[in-house]
């Protein structure tokens, strides 16, 4: 039996088959397809301005292959001197202080640093908070944790940007992300977090907060996955000790098994997500900025300082 033509250059062997289309497509032409859907996603939203200074997010996502960030990366650093996009690049990683995970994955992202020799900034929960995900854990418990690390997290990235002077962030939140976000939403009845989810930037309007966006949001985690595999780049995989009870885990779950049965469910709920209007009638949270650390808030305590202080008093729950 012959072997199967690349669908695209009908010359070469095809190695793989795009898990969003179906193509059966040789390694080069899945690099360029990959590639120029991230150029064209960008371009389409126009995300960056000539001068930029872009922090990546080299954090690494919970309960996942962490491949994300590491091609984000990659690919963030090829395509802005292959279409001279003018952007000064960093990578910007949080360090949860999870023993045995987070110190591990670190040394991927210092082994990325000098790979694609951008500068890194590393800031932990521990020299932020006074508080690491471990020591977390072991006063509430497994349950909710994500809560916390999720939180902290985003605050973190913000204020770690804050210290490298960039204007920008970028994080490797890829389109089964952004589904399993509009699922969760929609189970929890969250109408405000519904509206915003699928936004491919977020304003950084507010004092303490910088724009930050999405490239990979319609690039599917398998082909990122198999980009990275075929590329041999180096990444993390191994999944977060704490995750396992996370709730976005059984919307995962979910999610693949609709994706077995027809491959584009994953971009058809982030267009009906993007198509979901809220009505006049339904009171949306108003930000402002928190009395107590100045960050973005829609009460008079950010999150962050909300989980803190019952954490500080010995009252988490």
């Amino acid at each position: 039996m012959a072997p199967k033509l690349c669908s695209i250059c009908q010359t070469e062997r095809a190695m793989l088959r795009r898990p969003k289309t179906l193509q059966r497509l040789c390694r080069a032409c899945f690099y360029t397809v990959f590639e120029t859907e991230v150029h064209q996603t960008i371009q389409r939203h126009q995300l960056f301005k000539r001068g930029d200074r872009v922090a990546i997010g080299a954090s690494g996502g919970k309960g996942k292959q962490h491949a994300d960030s590491t091609v984000l990366a990659y690919v963030l650093k090829l395509l802005n001197e292959r279409y001279d996009y003018g952007l000064e690049l960093f990578l910007l990683s949080i360090d949860e202080g999870i023993t045995g995970y987070r110190d591990d994955s670190l040394e991927t992202v210092k082994r990325n640093r000098d790979q694609y020799a951008l500068p890194l900034k590393i800031v932990s929960y521990e020299e932020l908070y006074g508080w690491t995900m471990d020591r977390i854990v072991a006063t509430i418990g497994q349950k909710n944790n994500c809560t916390f690390c999720g939180v902290f997290r985003r605050q973190a990235l913000d204020r770690g940007a804050a210290r490298l002077g960039v204007n920008h962030i970028v994080t490797g939140h890829n389109a089964d992300d952004v589904a399993e976000t509009v699922l969760m939403n929609i189970l929890r009845g969250d109408i405000a977090r519904l509206q915003r989810c699928t936004e491919i930037v977020t304003p950084g309007d507010m004092e303490g907060a910088l724009p930050r966006s999405k490239p990979f949001k319609y690039t599917y985690e398998k082909e990122i996955v198999m980009y990275a595999y075929f590329k041999k780049l180096d990444y993390f995989s191994t999944e977060c000790i704490y995750s396992p009870n996370a709730y976005r885990g059984y919307a995962r779950a979910f999610l693949k098994d609709l994706e077995a049965v027809r491959p584009s469910a994953i971009l058809d709920i982030i267009h009906a997500g993007e198509a979901l209007l809220v009505r006049g009638d339904v009171k949306m949270p108003v930000q402002g900025q928190c009395e107590r650390c100045g960050y973005v808030a829609s009460n008079k305590l950010c999150k962050a300082c909300l989980l803190l202080e019952g954490l500080n008093r010995g009252l988490p729950k």
